[in-house]
């Protein structure tokens, strides 16, 4: 089983349309990717922190998944992981066993609540 990295804004996109789990620290996206295998990536925006602090939050981030996703991972999906404010200061453990929680809740299809759609007039900033 390969686990890769997600690079392409599509990607990431299309992650975006899929099983949205939020967490005090996180927010897991979830895709079925049409037989790509295990796939993941990591956003973490500029409203979060400096560059250190994103990076560092980005590292925790990446060993998380790394850790989980070969024994709890969704087979054949996408996972995307989009940091929180809090996220960067919570507990390693802590974080661990929400991610614990979020795959399993996506492996079940459970979700939130979709988000309502932008308003027509504004646009997405690139």
């Amino acid at each position: 089983m390969t686990i890769s990295v997600l690079t392409r804004r599509a990607d990431f996109l299309a992650a975006n349309r899929g099983l949205r789990n939020a967490r005090p620290g996180f927010v897991l996206l979830t895709r079925p990717n049409d037989g790509r295998g295990i796939r993941f990536g990591i956003t973490v925006t500029k409203k979060i922190g400096n560059a250190v602090v994103r990076n560092r939050m980005k590292r925790r981030f990446r060993e998380l998944l790394r850790d989980a996703l070969p024994t709890e991972g969704l087979p054949d999906h996408d996972h995307v992981l989009i940091g929180r404010e809090g996220g960067v200061e919570r507990d390693f453990a802590r974080l661990r066993l929400e991610l614990h929680h979020a795959l399993a809740d996506a492996a079940a299809g459970k979700g939130d609540k979709a988000r309502s759609p932008r308003p027509r007039g504004q646009q997405v900033r690139r």
